[in-house]
């Protein structure tokens, strides 16, 4: 995950230096954190075994890559604030590895299962979501520190990551294949390019507080939620996944109906 904009500021003095002299002799080597970008590799290469085994015909493999990659880049960023191994260099390199896994993958993935058939429909279809993702994730990296963290601006590119691969992997699990729903594909993978450079508003969920004390319905909820996905793993995170998708949108309508 990124680091906030003062750790950045802070890094960018000790690179650039305070005189002249600093500047003129060479930099000593640095190294890097061993661990945290242990796990932002490890997510990189799920993302990049997705595109390999979608090429493959393995459309199911490719999609679950997709969602072991979400894990994988979930912990680097919690692992480098646990362990204190924050740097300006792990904060490029997840998000180098997150266009690979959130960006392209997806978008290759979906092309070669079902958008190939419709030609530069297809391509194009595809290409809206990539771009989508990489605007998405350099917006991002900007807007560090100078917005609210309740709330993202526009969809997360895991959660349009997921948006995806889960419909392909549900889609998979229940015997139809990319050609059937090729037209549904041509629509949905722009459209989330789209959400992910819009002004939506989606909820990060980053001021829930898992430590204190929730009702005893909350745990039930959850224990449920959790038995659901171990036994339908396919349908009920391709359809937790769509739901916050749409439910940025539908906020919009809300708001203008009060």
């Amino acid at each position: 995950m990124p680091v906030e904009e003062t750790e950045k500021e802070m890094l960018k003095e000790d690179v650039d230096g305070g005189d002249d002299t600093a500047t003129t002799q060479k930099q000593p080597h640095r190294g890097v954190y061993l661990l945290p970008n242990l796990f932002t590799t490890a997510a990189l290469f799920s993302g990049f075994y997705s595109i390999i085994a979608a090429m493959n015909g393995n459309f199911t493999q490719a999609a679950v890559a997709i969602f072991i990659s979400m894990v994988l880049d979930g912990l680097d960023g919690r692992v480098a604030r646990l362990t204190r191994t924050q740097s300006a260099f792990g904060a490029e390199y997840d998000s180098l590895a997150d266009m690979v896994s959130f960006g392209i993958a997806p978008a290759l993935v979906a092309f070669t299962w079902a958008l190939a058939p419709l030609g530069k429909v297809g391509w194009i279809a595809a290409f809206i979501y990539a771009v989508g993702a990489a605007l998405r994730l350099a917006r991002f990296n900007t807007m560090i520190g100078s917005q609210d963290k309740r709330y993202f601006t526009g969809l997360p590119s895991p959660s349009a990551a997921a948006i995806v691969a889960g419909v392909i992997w549900a889609s998979e699990s229940a015997g139809v294949s990319g050609e059937q729903i090729a037209s549904v594909m041509a629509l949905l993978v722009p459209i989330t390019g789209l959400l992910m450079v819009s002004n939506v508003k989606y909820r990060s969920f980053k001021d829930l507080n898992i430590k204190g004390r929730v009702p005893f319905v909350v745990l039930l909820i959850a224990v449920l939620v959790l038995v659901l996905i171990a036994l339908e793993p396919a349908l009920v995170l391709a359809g937790i996944f769509c739901a916050y998708g749409l439910w940025g949108v539908l906020g919009i309508f809300i708001k203008q109906l009060r």
